[in-house]
């Protein structure tokens, strides 16, 4: 940090920070350098407290800064020291910058629990899933012994009607004829419409 003296004639006052920002407006780079040695720790002491991350408040101060570079013709000395204007704004844009953070961790919380959470309810899935096989259980219960032994091997083994046939010594017709029956009380016994 630089440290800027300046001597002023007898009768003179030195200038305020506030003329320095008055020449600053005017594009004085001068007037500048003495603003910001002037108002630097103080920037970056309330972009500190609120951020509370090192390279984050020094990135604020910078903004800052060249805010008050770009800016200086809308500071109005009439409602405020010049040094309230330039810590108002680190403040405001240290708390944008908190907030910004913010919502790109509630983002991608959102997007995490979005991206975890199943399109279905798996208990209730697996709940009626278990009811459905119980009640199929039941229902094969009430067929007779032959359809009971022919739709098992068709249906739960994944034999052809042939190969039913053949395993059941049954005529492919008879085996057809019990499998068309067994199904038909399965689905009444179930519920199913037709």
């Amino acid at each position: 940090m630089r440290t800027v003296v300046h001597l002023a004639a007898p009768g003179e006052h030195a200038p305020t920070l506030e003329d320095r920002l008055a020449r600053v407006a005017q594009g004085d780079q001068e007037a500048f350098s003495f603003v910001y040695d002037a108002v630097i720790g103080a920037v970056l002491g309330v972009a500190r407290r609120v951020v509370r991350d090192p390279a984050q408040s020094e990135e604020v101060a910078q903004e800052v800064l060249l805010d008050v570079w770009r800016g200086a013709a809308r500071f109005r000395p009439d409602r405020g020291s010049a040094m309230t204007w330039i810590l108002t704004m680190a403040h405001r844009r240290a708390v944008d910058r908190v907030r910004s953070a913010q919502a790109a961790t509630d983002r991608e919380h959102r997007t995490a629990v979005r991206e975890h959470t199943p399109e279905y309810d798996e208990v209730v899935e697996e709940v009626e899933a278990r009811l459905e096989r119980e009640q199929v259980r039941r229902c094969l219960r009430t067929l007779t012994e032959v359809q009971r032994r022919s739709v098992t091997l068709a249906y739960y083994r994944g034999c052809t009607h042939r190969e039913v046939a053949g395993l059941l010594d049954v005529p492919l017709g008879t085996i057809k004829t019990r499998l068309r029956d067994g199904l038909i009380r399965l689905r009444d016994c179930l519920g199913v419409g037709a």
